[in-house]
């Protein structure tokens, strides 16, 4: 596969705008940060001379960069059973078993999501920014199980990508959670970032990312709550880290919790149930439930 070049030329309707909101509104087929690392490389030329970001066009100024061809990644395609919640030749929505990684990294190279996913969709993947990402557009953790949304070509993950960045899709998780929550309901805002003392964890802290947690409680029991989570936005670990800074760690994680379960949780007792999204060609609104797994169902009738 050939470099593909990419020639714009400037009218009078969008002069004095700067360049990284002209390249993306014209290429809505790459993300804003490919297009960001383009400018920043100095990949991106005006009339033969390369631009920043901050670059404001003038009418008959000629824009032109190269994209590069997507790389095939090195993964597997596995024959690995998928619980399919939805499907259709944009969009794949699976219920992710417990500890099932999402995509390959060390450690965990086969009998992934995605090795499962390019078995089952072949080349109908997304492949975006100049790598072929096998459709992966959100993560969740290895121990987390439910929904997740898998992406079929490069317009449904750009769309699905910008829905995720606007906070409008529909993400409601169940957790049983340690320690008795008094209020129905309640509303977690907290920036996260690395932890300052530990790298591998996250932290509620102030130079972090802005981040909002909905709950609701659905049923207290002696020492545990059941309740639902809603992502307003959505950081790595967030559920997680947001219960444990008010003190109420999800039950099974041994990273933010107390310590060991006496119960048979296999990680933290997190499931992401319903998952809604505008379809990124029909416009309609899709919203998937993943039933409850048979460990959480049992946990929930001990407590």
């Amino acid at each position: 596969m050939r470099e593909e070049k990419i020639v714009l030329d400037i009218t009078s309707d969008i002069e004095d705008e700067r360049i990284d909101k002209v390249l993306a509104q014209s290429m809505d087929t790459l993300s804003r940060s490919f297009l960001q690392k383009l400018l920043k490389d100095g990949k991106v030329f005006v009339n033969g001379k390369a631009v920043k970001a901050n670059y404001k066009v003038k009418e008959a100024d000629r824009i032109e960069f190269q994209i590069p061809p997507a790389v095939e990644p090195d993964i597997v395609a596995e024959d690995i059973p998928l619980s399919v919640l939805y499907e259709d030749d944009d969009v794949l929505v699976v219920d992710k078993p417990k500890g099932m990684v999402v995509h390959p990294a060390a450690g965990h190279y086969s009998g992934t999501l995605v090795n499962a996913v390019m078995f089952r969709c072949k080349d109908k993947l997304s492949g975006i920014n100049g790598v072929l990402r096998p459709g992966i557009v959100h993560r969740i953790d290895m121990d987390t199980t439910g929904s997740i949304l898998i992406c079929k070509n490069d317009r449904a993950h750009n769309h699905i990508a910008q829905q995720l960045k606007d906070h409008s899709i529909s993400r409601k998780y169940r957790a049983i959670v340690c320690g008795v929550i008094k209020e129905d309901s309640g509303v977690i805002e907290g920036a996260i970032g690395r932890d300052k003392k530990d790298r591998k964890k996250m932290a509620v802290t102030p130079d972090g990312k802005h981040a909002v947690t909905h709950y609701k409680v659905l049923e207290r029991f002696k020492e545990h709550t059941y309740v639902e989570c809603e992502l307003e936005t959505g950081r790595t670990h967030q559920i997680r880290v947001h219960m444990s800074s008010k003190g109420f760690p999800l039950l099974g994680d041994e990273i933010y919790g107390r310590g060991k379960s006496k119960y048979k949780c296999q990680g933290q007792c997190l499931h992401a149930m319903v998952l809604g999204f505008v379809h990124p060609v029909s416009g309609k609104y899709i919203e998937t439930e993943a039933p409850l797994p048979e460990y959480f169902k049992h946990l929930l009738e001990i407590l």
